[in-house]
Order: C-alpha cells, then sequence, then structure tokens
C-alpha cells in the first residue's frame, strides 16, 4: 500500500515515526526531509502480510507545491502535528481539506499527535483533536517516536482500513480490490 505521509510544519517529528516504524529507532538528530524520502517496510499482521511504500514529504512550505504528486496515488495518508504546538494542528486542517478535494475519494487518513511523551507541555487537548479526527471519520492516534508509544499500532490501524489486493493481485486501476470496513473511528492514546 502507498501511504502518503507528511506534517504541517517541520519539526513535529514526522520523519522520527516513520524513522522508528521502518528502522525501530530514534535518532534526536535527524535532518529535515528535503522533498520527500521513501521507505518500505513489510510486516505481519494476522494471516497477512503488509507491505508500506511510504513517502515521507517535506513540512516546509517552500516544497508543498510537491505533494500531489504522492498523495494522489495514496491508499492513506497520515498527517502529524506536535501536540506541544497548537499552530501546527490548526494548520493541520489545511492539509486535511487539501486531501479531501484533490485525493483520492477513499483515501484512509490518520491524524497523529506526535510527542506525547511531553504532555507537561501540551498545547492541544487530546480531547479536541480526537474531537476533529471524528468529524473528518479519520484515525486519531497520539504518538511518541522518541519513547515508540503507538508507532505500530498507527500503521495496523491504517492496513485495517484500506482495500485489500485480491487474490490474483489485480482489480481496480491501482490494484485494490475495495472492501468497505464499519465507519467507526478507534482510537488510540498515549501516556
Amino acid at each position: 500500500m502507498t501511504l502518503f505521509y507528511s506534517s504541517v510544519d517541520t519539526g513535529v517529528g514526522k520523519s522520527s515515526i516513520v524513522w522508528r516504524f521502518v528502522e525501530d529507532n530514534f535518532d534526536p538528530n535527524i535532518n529535515p526531509t528535503i522533498g520527500a524520502s521513501f521507505m518500505t517496510k513489510t510486516v505481519q499482521y494476522q494471516n497477512e502480510l503488509h507491505k508500506f511504500l511510504i513517502w515521507d514529504t517535506a513540512g516546509q512550505e517552500r516544497f508543498r507545491a510537491l505533494a500531489p504528486m504522492y498523495y494522489r496515488g495514496s491508499a492513506a495518508a497520515i498527517i502529524v502535528y506536535d501536540i506541544t504546538k497548537e499552530d501546527s494542528f490548526q494548520t493541520l486542517k489545511n492539509w486535511v481539506k487539501e486531501l479531501r478535494q484533490h485525493g483520492p475519494p477513499n483515501i484512509v487518513v490518520a491524524i497523529a499527535g506526535n510527542k506525547c511523551d511531553l504532555s507537561d507541555a501540551r498545547e492541544v487537548s487530546e480531547k479536541d483533536a480526537k474531537d476533529y479526527a471524528d468529524s473528518i471519520h479519520a484515525i486519531f492516534v497520539e504518538t511518541s517516536a522518541k519513547n515508540a508509544i503507538n508507532i505500530n499500532e498507527v500503521f495496523i490501524e491504517i492496513s485495517q482500513r484500506i482495500p485489500v489486493l485480491d487474490a490474483g493481485g489485480g482489480a481496480a486501476g491501482n490494484g485494490f480490490k475495495l472492501r468497505r470496513r464499519p465507519s467507526e473511528t478507534r482510537t488510540r492514546t498515549c501516556c
């Protein structure tokens, strides 16, 4: 499954989440993404193998115009904000609006509030973020790339919601066979 992965600002920990998921490692000195980076990881969930093709796009405004190249062909998107920066959460809503207007019609959206290990500096309440995610029928999770909290869980939740490949490996244009799941929103919380 192709996954578009972005943030509304630099420094929210987006690349750290992907690095934690793919390499199970945390680097406090990770460099900001320039343009986009690509990573893959295959995980087994129950009796199925799920291969994630992850486009990690830059959070800087100057790279925003590149985003449609990555999200148009994606089955899912994770939009990351920093729970210690209210402005990152407010700007996140613009990304979601853009995805809904210009992205694939059935794209699965996940909202990830990163840095939940810094809850003493929290500016975005978990309730407000969850209410917003519920209002747009998105997955909501608070994560900590540093402490490996809810990293694998958000990717597993996405894999449960996206269409699956049919047995012959074919289906509609992008190779996915549509399967509707209940529209319930599951929540993963931190700390």
